[in-house]
């Protein structure tokens, strides 16, 4: 790959996980599996936007709690709440749908049931906690970039381990990941997780590999393979893990 190549995925991820008010780019028709390895990235962008926030409530004396909270909705405005969504999505679907077919279905209604509601009130709870609970301006920063990287460094892997479950919708249109650039991707997440302390990285890594092999199988049996949703469900359970564990681990 060349470092031009490299850095229009870069760039390409940056646009498609984010809202940031960058300039058009004509990315030629290139599907995301592409530029997949490059998620990390733009979840490292978004950390440290949460940085910004957090350490800009503090000099205005801002309690932590709020300041917590504060940053967590900035994450959220920044990424349009698209892995949120797919939360969501998943927990209605796999939670209300009797078949497969019913599943999907569901995951693809814009309606937010019983069991999405209770899973976005206790994605943003654990993360609010956490960020609130580690308080310190360095702590926070570290855990946010290492959090929002390696939840992100996941979703490469996950479309190369996982066949799209549906022939059209996004996880479709995006094609097929490549296991090198899932490879990259994970490597970039390891190194996020660094920001959180080597006893950290080894415990967040062990974490994330329960999250990541729990979800999939979980898919296989639900819904025989992936979707943008469930992609986003794994983001989020990816963020949560790392901030409950660099919560336990820096404070």
């Amino acid at each position: 790959m060349t470092p031009r190549r490299a850095a229009e995925d870069v760039v390409f991820c940056v646009v498609f996980f984010t809202r940031l008010p960058l300039p058009a780019f004509d990315f030629g028709g290139r599907p995301l599996a592409q530029a997949i390895w490059a998620a990390p990235v733009a979840g490292a962008v978004v950390g440290m936007v949460g940085c910004l926030v957090y350490l800009a409530a503090l000099m205005l004396d801002v309690p932590v709690p709020v300041a917590a909270a504060l940053t967590l909705a900035a994450g959220m405005l920044v990424t349009g709440c698209l892995h949120e969504d797919g939360l969501s999505d998943v927990a209605d679907g796999f939670g209300g749908g009797a078949t497969r077919e019913r599943k999907l279905e569901i995951m693809r209604d814009s309606r937010i049931g019983a069991y999405g509601a209770s899973a976005l009130l206790m994605s943003a709870l654990i993360r609010w906690s956490a960020i609130a609970a580690l308080a310190n301006p360095l702590y926070v920063c570290s855990a946010l970039i290492a959090a929002h990287a390696a939840s992100r460094a996941l979703l490469a892997a996950f479309m190369v381990l996982l066949p799209p479950a549906r022939t059209d919708g996004l996880a479709a249109s995006a094609g097929r990941a490549q296991a090198d650039g899932a490879y990259v991707s994970l490597a970039i997440g390891a190194l996020a997780l660094l920001a959180i302390g080597a006893s950290g990285l080894a415990v967040a890594a062990l974490c994330l590999a329960l999250v990541f092999f729990g979800l999939r199988a979980a898919c296989l049996r639900q819904i025989g393979g992936h979707t943008g949703d469930t992609l986003g469900a794994l983001q989020q359970a990816g963020e949560i893990t790392v901030l409950v564990v660099a919560s336990a681990m820096l404070t």
